[in-house]
């Protein structure tokens, strides 16, 4: 269960300043206890930072009928390819000198049906997303090795 083809990459950091705001795309962040510096949910626990597979971006565009869905659409914190996250649940994951457990699904809210369009909540279901806590606060940047410990 350990063993992965090969590292993943962290491709895309999303920082959401405000409830609805426009999300802010940095190539690199601190990463404390509570989450992403300069994120609006600052918590620590479980739910710290959220995480979605690259790969599963074609998947949601397929299932809802609309054209280029991008990161910023879906509001997650981290976009992740090359290492399959669902096998990673309660793993540790390491990005940059940040470590990361991956605890839960990130269930998509009711508001994807307003961005995504009608079925953009289902289209999401499965495909959303994980959250995470911070074991190890730290720094990363996008092309950082995403690798489980």
């Amino acid at each position: 269960m350990q063993n992965h083809a090969r590292a993943g990459r962290l491709d895309w950091i999303g920082l959401r300043p405000a409830r609805k705001a426009d999300l802010i795309t940095p190539d690199r962040t601190d990463v404390t206890e509570a989450g992403l510096v300069g994120d609006r949910h600052p918590s620590p626990g479980k739910r710290a930072v959220t995480l979605i597979q690259a790969e599963h971006l074609p998947v949601i565009t397929a299932l809802c009928g609309k054209p280029d869905i991008t990161p910023e659409l879906l509001r997650r914190n981290l976009m992740v390819s090359g290492i399959n996250l669902s096998a990673l649940r309660n793993q540790i994951l390491k990005i940059g000198d940040v470590t990361l457990k991956i605890t839960s699904p990130c269930a998509p809210c009711s508001r994807m049906e307003v961005i995504l369009g009608p079925g953009g909540y289902n289209a999401m279901r499965g495909h959303g997303g994980w959250c995470a806590e911070v074991i190890t606060p730290g720094h990363i940047r996008i092309g950082d090795p995403v690798t489980s410990k």
